[in-house]
């Protein structure tokens, strides 16, 4: 009888590690099988082709819930057709394969149908490129070529100096665009020709394009008779699609406007200084004079013929600044389609003698023989489900940032040993300089996620449900994070913090909830009535960074690819929509605040800090290894 229950127990022993064997071995498989589907997708796939996710858990999609149609968008084939390149390097694209349905859709964001159409021109001049240089190395691996064909590179700074600009105007190209804190200092004197100026941001142009879009149109009028006309400097921007927008001048002379961009003031106020008409300036110079009916006015305009100036326009959070003789004269907020990392050139024109101009801070990206590449590499994936995807939103030319976040807070232990897996989500840019630098840092790497469309703002929503896809079905997590590229984020106390917190239904950050719908067209986080047309937005937690529970993540997946659940252009607020319609499904919601979600900047006690440039995450992460505690910069 002891040697029958020894016999049974041994067989229980057996059939237990065979099952545990054969789970294992099918999860291996299906991790094999995950990461070499972009490969097999884009080497063995016709044109049209698509995947498709099923799922074993239970529906939350009502079955006679309203579903948008699918329509052919121009260019969307292209961006899925076959393409000559390896397994490893098809990593990058992991997400990017499960995109097409959910671009497909008739309910699509604004800016979709352009940000496909120059991602696939971008994405044929990358796939030129890649396979220009492959050839290159097999021409001297076999000794028919000494070297591989150098490619352009970004440049930390560009100049031009003593140019006269008259008839055809001088220009100054950027290699890689700008980024926050570029700035670019033009030192000249107007000489009266026209009696004006201009200066202008010129944005990238796709070779199938006629005209490149003017980010920002910036015009000196100086006055053609003292007495009865205002010096003016009026601001613009340009594109194809929209011709010119709404002139913005300065001085306005209307009631002030209350808009800031990046807390600074539209129009700095004038100076008025009633006078007799022959006053001058402590240097002797006379000033600018105004007429308006019988008295005299002076401005302190900040051109003046024949005067040297420095002016200097810098990149800002929310616009363009720009400083004349170290004073600040205008600011104004980014339009529509027109950001910082579009722009290719500066251009002046106009009755201006140019002495020099500086650019600075461009985005540029490391050497890579100066790095310890093996330390900053993502290291390998575990064969268990992971604690947490981190998804960061970052732009195709902030290299600077990347390296920051590789070099702090993607150092935690639970980072390195593969429990929290970090993964930047980029859009491919209109410039094939980044695009190529790109590439190179994604397969360098292994931490980057290209999506199949350029990175306009309005399509930032796309990145939040292809986090959501690649936490649930390509690196399944218990936890999925959003956060941006200019967050520090303390890992280590949010994972203590998720410990105390519901494992389901849950949205945790920093949570708002009864705000209301911007109205104001001027604004960037305008919204229509036919947008929102309710008064109120359901609770949502702020993008800087905010946690998911893996069921709601599910759940925005399934709504998606299903075309249920409404595309909303502001992507924390559009989180916090879907989140309320799984809450109307019948699911239980946890709404988790935490005001040491920082989304303003650095503040004492921080579990995530918004709006740090790369040396102040540095600096963060160094008084972390320091004094293990959390002490702003």
């Amino acid at each position: 009888m002891r040697l029958m229950r020894k016999w049974s127990g041994g067989l229980l022993i057996i059939a237990l590690a065979s099952i545990l064997l054969i789970r294992y071995s099918l999860v291996t498989k299906d991790s094999v099988n995950k990461h070499s589907a972009a490969y097999d997708f884009f080497n063995n796939h016709p044109t049209n082709a698509s995947i498709t996710i099923k799922s074993s858990r239970p529906r939350l999609i009502p079955n006679d819930a309203k579903r948008a149609d699918v329509i052919n968008v121009y260019g969307l084939s292209e961006l899925f057709s076959p393409t000559d390149i390896s397994k490893e390097e098809a990593k990058v694209l992991d997400v990017w394969i499960h995109m097409r349905t959910i671009l497909s859709r008739s309910d699509y964001l604004p800016e979709t149908t352009q940000g496909i159409i120059e991602a696939s021109i971008a994405w044929k001049e990358l796939l030129s490129t890649l396979g220009e240089q492959k050839t290159s190395r097999l021409m001297v691996n076999s000794g028919s070529s000494s070297h591989v064909e150098d490619n352009k590179n970004c440049s930390f700074s560009v100049s031009m100096e003593n140019d006269s600009v008259l008839r055809y105007g001088s220009s100054l190209q950027f290699p890689c665009g700008l980024v926050e804190d570029s700035s670019i200092t033009v030192v000249g004197f107007p000489n009266g020709l026209n009696r004006s100026f201009q200066i202008e941001l010129i944005g990238s142009k796709l070779k199938d394009e006629i005209q490149p879009p003017v980010v920002l149109h910036y015009e000196v009028s100086l006055p053609r008779d003292e007495l009865k006309e205002d010096p003016v400097i009026t601001q613009n921007a340009w594109t194809a699609g929209s011709g010119w927008g709404k002139d913005e001048k300065c001085p306005a002379h209307r009631a002030t406007s209350n808009l800031q961009v990046d807390g600074l003031v539209l129009c700095n106020e004038q100076v008025v200084i009633e006078d007799n008409i022959n006053r001058s300036q402590p240097n002797g110079e006379k000033l600018t004079k105004i007429s308006h009916g019988s008295s005299h006015t002076s401005y302190n305009f900040p051109f003046v013929e024949g005067n040297p100036f420095t002016a200097t326009l810098w990149v800002g959070v929310e616009g363009f600044h720009m400083t004349v003789n170290g004073r600040h004269e205008t600011s104004f907020a980014y339009r529509e389609k027109l950001e910082p990392w579009l722009v290719s050139d500066i251009k002046v024109t106009g009755g201006l003698d140019l002495l020099s101009a500086l650019a600075n801070g461009l985005p540029v990206s490391e050497d890579l023989d100066l790095i310890d590449i093996e330390r900053l590499k993502a290291p390998l994936l575990p064969r268990k489900r992971i604690i947490m995807l981190i998804g960061v939103f970052s732009t195709g030319n902030n290299f600077e940032r990347r390296m920051a976040l590789r070099r702090s807070w993607m150092q935690y232990e639970v980072v390195r040993s593969g429990q929290v897996v970090v993964r930047f989500f980029v859009g491919l840019h209109k410039n094939s300089i980044v695009n190529a630098e790109l590439w190179r840092e994604a397969q360098t790497y292994g931490d980057i996620q290209l999506m199949p469309f350029v990175d306009y703002y309005d399509l930032i929503t796309l990145k939040t449900i292809a986090i959501c896809l690649m936490g649930t079905k390509i690196l399944p997590a218990k936890y999925i994070m959003k956060t941006d590229d200019d967050a520090f984020v303390r890992i280590d106390e949010i994972l203590a913090g998720l410990k105390e917190k519901p494992p389901n239904g849950l949205l945790y950050g920093l949570i708002s909830l009864d705000s209301e719908p911007i109205r104001d067209r001027d604004s960037k986080w305008y919204i229509s009535d036919e947008e929102w047309p309710h008064s109120l937005y359901p609770p949502w937690a702020h993008g800087p960074g905010y946690v998911l529970s893996r069921d709601i993540a599910k759940f925005i997946v399934q709504g998606h690819q299903e075309r249920y659940l409404k595309l909303f252009k502001l992507e924390d607020v559009a989180m916090g929509i879907w989140i309320d319609q799984f809450k109307k499904n019948g699911q239980e919601v946890h709404y988790m605040t935490d005001d040491r979600f920082k989304i303003s900047g650095c503040q004492e006690s921080y579990i995530l800090a918004h709006y740090q440039n790369p040396s102040m995450v540095l600096c963060l992460w160094e008084k972390l290894q320091k004094g293990h505690e959390a002490v702003c910069c």
